[in-house]
């Protein structure tokens, strides 16, 4: 792994420290994000809710409130669909719990991943339209692409709206109300801070400019609605949905995981204590990405996500807890089928694709419901791009995920004369394809990553936020660095380096793949540190090593202590570091 340090320019960092009023350090990492004017840099310390834009500045928003309006207005039969991932569930809560508070009953499905495949297909419809025949039928988190489905819709008499951040392949949707801002073309030169947000974050929106609308004509129901108090579910599609928590989504994320952790929805209370979430111990992005997120996403891949939604639905704390114990029982039966296919995917990667710059694996025994997790992991194991595609029948579904640098929807752009179905953002996306084209697709796919990336697509860099001092590292520095949460795609976690390190105790092994070590200051304080699965490649004793460390609050027995996170380590050289 090759480490990068940029050093950045000494005089605007330190103009940046002083106008904004925090250390050299702080002022370092917000310059690396691209906050180098005083304004900007405060803005993103402290994003406040006053911050959101006008709703109605978002395309279409205005006529979609206007439709829902006239549906509370008139007492109109509603349909909902929801995509079947955190973000598509939590989407789906939020519009229908919104909608009840006025007195209309929305009827909701989501698409089983089996029987009705992705997004917005004629098998979820008709069986939406089962319960009877809605006025209003609205698709969230799918659809932008789904024009035949809408004008299948249009065509018995029943309005659509679709609202969505997955990219528009060829035309805009006709046959309804498409709320999606990467969808028509800005003509702004600068980017809309609203331009990537996910589907719940445009449901809140939307519902935002919904209540606009009914507060104006004094509407009483809508005086009461406390949209902040929504906030955790729009952080849980949020951070899920790994869109750069940038703009609005910052603002949303920041507040929302507040909200979440102060939550009184029994069904996120039952979620969380099932999952060994601790609320009072602060909750973190990370906590939604590997703890509650999957919970949510395991009913999706192996029954019902339908089931996700009426939990956090639900005021039943009896059917809360017994749902949340079901949620986890299929989580750990997609953990364990996940393992398996992860561990097959390596074997393959390392026997047949080890100098492929992109990655296309297939196995007729791999389940279409996890390989998007396990493309997931061998992406981030590899550093290279990957799809992962399970067996359904004459077709071959699955997900790919990407590397910093490189956007997917782009290279399948590039590649996708045989792809049946292809969507998503650029870090993640969903496609299908009939078998007997796979071999096609994996020379064309490696084919257009080279042509984005380059032939050194494949070499891990680690890049170093800044450099520090042991003496640096205090509970000081953490409270300062709180200010930079929540971290993710767009922001993500710094990395620190800590140079001409000497361990003086043999790092402790404990579960056999990790390790425990102490490193002294220069006054003799001593900081505690952990390596998650290094236990192969520790560190010695008594030589001046370099660290790679992210820094972390460990909660034990009641105390908040200081942590450091090896990322990675070397020997020290002789040379100057910087």
């Amino acid at each position: 792994m090759r480490w990068i340090h940029k050093p950045c320019p000494t005089v605007e960092v330190e103009a940046l420290s002083k106008s904004v009023g925090v250390s050299r350090i702080l002022a370092e990492l917000l310059f690396r994000t691209g906050l180098r004017e005083a304004e900007a840099a405060a803005e993103f310390l402290q994003p406040a809710l006053a911050g959101l834009n006008d709703p109605f500045l978002l395309r279409n928003l205005e006529a979609g409130a206007t439709r829902l309006r006239q549906a509370i207005a008139n007492g109109e039969s509603v349909a909902v669909l929801g995509d079947y991932d955190v973000d598509g569930v939590s989407s789906t809560a939020l519009l229908v719990m919104v909608l009840r508070r006025f007195g209309l009953n929305p009827h909701f499905v989501v698409p089983r991943r089996s029987a009705d495949g992705y997004g917005l297909s004629r098998s979820a419809i008709d069986r939406a339209l089962e319960a009877g025949k809605p006025h209003l039928f609205i698709a969230l988190d799918c659809g932008t692409n789904s024009h035949d489905e809408a004008a299948y819709l249009r065509a018995q008499g029943i309005d659509v709206i679709v609202v969505d951040h997955h990219r528009s392949k060829e035309r805009v949707l006709a046959d309804g109300i498409l709320i999606n801002p990467h969808a028509h073309e800005s003509a702004s030169p600068v980017e809309e801070p609203w331009r990537h947000l996910c589907t719940v974050g445009l449901v809140f929106k939307l519902a935002h400019g919904l209540l606009k609308q009914l507060r104006a004509e004094n509407h009483p129901v809508a005086f009461r609605i406390k949209l902040r108090d929504h906030l955790d579910l729009v952080a849980l599609g949020t951070v899920a949905d790994l869109v750069p928590l940038r703009g609005e989504n910052r603002i949303l994320a920041r507040h929302g995981l507040r909200i979440l952790q102060e939550t009184q929805r029994p069904g996120l209370r039952a979620l969380m204590d099932i999952a060994g979430v601790r609320p009072a111990q602060g909750i973190t992005p990370t906590d939604i990405s590997f703890r509650l997120g999957p919970r949510i996403n395991a009913s999706g891949r192996l029954a019902d996500a339908a089931l996700s939604v009426e939990l956090l639905l639900s005021d039943d704390v009896a059917f809360c807890n017994e749902t949340a114990l079901q949620l986890d029982v299929f989580n750990r039966e997609r953990q364990e089928i996940e393992r398996a296919i992860t561990e097959e995917a390596e074997r393959t990667i390392e026997s047949e694709f080890s100098t492929h710059p992109g990655i296309v694996l297939f196995a007729e025994n791999w389940h279409p419901g996890v390989v998007g997790i396990v493309a997931g992991r061998v992406t981030r194991k590899y550093n290279r791009p990957c799809v992962v595609l399970g067996n359904e029948g004459d077709m071959a579904k699955g997900s790919g995920r990407s590397v910093d640098g490189l956007n997917l929807v782009e290279v399948l752009g590039l590649c996708s004369e045989h792809l049946t179905s292809w969507g998503g953002h650029p870090m993640a996306v969903g496609i299908s394809l009939p078998k007997i084209h796979l071999e096609s697709f994996r020379a064309r796919f490696a084919e257009a990553v080279r042509a984005q990336m380059g032939a050194d697509v494949a070499e891990a860099q680690l890049n170093l936020a800044a450099w520090l001092s042991p003496e640096q590292i205090n509970e000081g520095f953490m409270d300062e660095l709180d200010a930079l949460h929540p971290f993710g795609q767009g922001n993500p976690e710094p990395v620190f380096g800590v140079s001409g390190v000497v361990l003086r105790q043999p790092p402790e092994v404990f579960k056999e793949h990790h390790f425990r070590f102490n490193l002294e200051d220069g006054r003799g304080r001593r900081i505690h540190g952990v390596a998650w699965k290094l236990a192969q490649r520790m560190p010695p004793t008594g030589v001046a090593i370099d660290l790679a460390v992210e820094l972390k609050w460990n909660h034990f027995n009641g105390r908040r202590l200081l942590q450091l996170g090896l990322i990675d380590w070397r020997f020290s050289p002789h040379e100057n570091l910087g």
